[in-house]
């Protein structure tokens, strides 16, 4: 989650089944290796029986308009990602978006999408002409974030302003935390274009390496004779338990969690427990983790939900006290799960998958790039195994 940087109801949906279509956007595919931008403008019935439309945050001057992308690969692989932005679920954070703003002025979340958003400017595994890319082929499907809630949120939330220095807010506004929503249209979308493919990657950074891992087994639902990978990029969910049990909290975005793999009640799932359960209950998937050993952002974050909705870690140093967490964690999954491995890298930047740090990322002995190409390719005579850096999941001293 970078820190600079609702629905119908089941059984309304009997009553307006003239007014839903399963066709939100244009069928046809885009030439082969041509992205092109869709834009939902009817409700749809999603994978889990309900209705849903797609929609931006709706914050305060700002388009609430959804689109995502496509790309037609040569290969019959699909790669389906989450795309990143921060995430808000008080008054505090949802009074503070990403835009143009004096330094200093806090910036939680993306409240909609960017004006100049084209996924063929990304780099990393967005780069298709390059060789080293290992899903250089395979077709993409781009999804933004707009909604501040982790690609899982359904409903329609009241904040109030916090006293937002630039912008001129009313004293209460509406934020629609509705991506889950967006992403049961797209995915309504994708099956229809994308009938069998031979391997799915169900990837994405920040706030979308959540959104790929809470949202990875409706996809393999949609797909389940296709061999699974999820990769989830600086998204390790270090978290507090009152944020994740709060409302305000996780709480504030009505958060919908497949239940077949979480259960139903998503309070009771920890932040830093959404990828174990999801490679448990889905051992047929490779699931992997990618951070950095000191990422900024996710300190960030970490240290707002510690300091609002503590107590969190009793580290007394921020930075020690999220790292510890990580370490110890991508430590145990990695020793209790066969299907299951993580990539710790030395440093404290965030994301790499649309970055080129991809390919030059080699801090732990093993290229990231080959690591990533040897968990989509089973065969692969490259390691696909668990990799830190040598100080990477070091216990270190809680020091101030």
């Amino acid at each position: 989650m970078s820190a600079q940087h609702h629905l119908f109801r089941a059984g309304l949906a009997v009553c307006i089944t003239g007014t839903l279509s399963l066709a939100a956007v244009a069928d046809p595919h885009p030439g082969v290796g041509t992205w092109q931008k869709y834009t939902p403008t009817r409700a749809v019935l999603g994978a889990d029986g309900k209705a849903h439309s797609a929609t931006c945050s709706g914050y305060p001057g700002t388009d609430k308009t959804y689109s995502f992308w496509a790309r037609k690969g040569k290969s019959d692989n699909l790669v389906v990602f989450f795309e990143g932005g921060g995430a808000c679920w008080d008054n505090l954070t949802c009074t503070f978006p990403m835009a143009d703003v004096p330094e200093g002025v806090p910036q939680f979340f993306m409240p909609a999408i960017p004006a100049d958003t084209d996924p063929s400017a990304n780099d990393g595994i967005f780069r298709a002409g390059d060789p080293a890319n290992p899903v250089k082929d395979w077709s993409f499907v781009y999804i933004p974030y707009c909604t501040g809630d982790l690609h899982s949120g359904s409903t329609t939330k009241t904040y109030y302003n916090a006293g937002h220095p630039v912008f001129p807010l009313p004293s209460s506004f509406k934020i629609e935390h509705r991506g889950f929503d967006n992403f049961m249209v797209v995915l309504d979308w994708v099956k229809r274009n994308f009938r069998s493919p031979d391997k799915v990657l169900v990837a994405g950074s920040s706030a979308g390496g959540y959104g790929a891992t809470a949202n990875s087994p409706w996809i393999q639902r949609s797909y389940p004779e296709a061999n699974l990978t999820v990769l989830a990029d600086a998204s390790q969910g270090v978290t507090t338990k009152a944020f994740d049990t709060g409302n305000p909290g996780r709480n504030s975005w009505n958060i919908q969690l497949p239940t077949w793999v979480y259960g139903t009640d998503p309070s009771r799932v920890a932040g830093n427990d959404l990828m174990r359960i999801a490679a448990k209950r889905m051992p047929q998937a490779r699931m992997a983790q990618f951070t950095t050993s000191f990422d900024e952002v996710q300190i960030g974050f970490y240290g707002v939900m510690k300091q609002f909705y503590g107590p969190g870690g009793s580290c007394s140093s921020l930075p020690v006290d999220w790292h510890n967490q990580m370490a110890a964690k991508a430590k145990a999954d990695g020793r209790a799960l066969s299907n299951y491995h993580y990539y710790v890298a030395d440093g404290q930047y965030h994301t790499n998958l649309h970055s080129p740090q991809f390919y030059s990322e080699n801090s732990t002995g093993i290229n990231y790039r080959d690591w990533v190409s040897a968990m989509l390719s089973p065969r692969s005579s490259k390691p696909w195994v668990d990799a830190a850096c040598p100080t990477c999941l070091l216990q270190l001293p809680c020091t101030p």
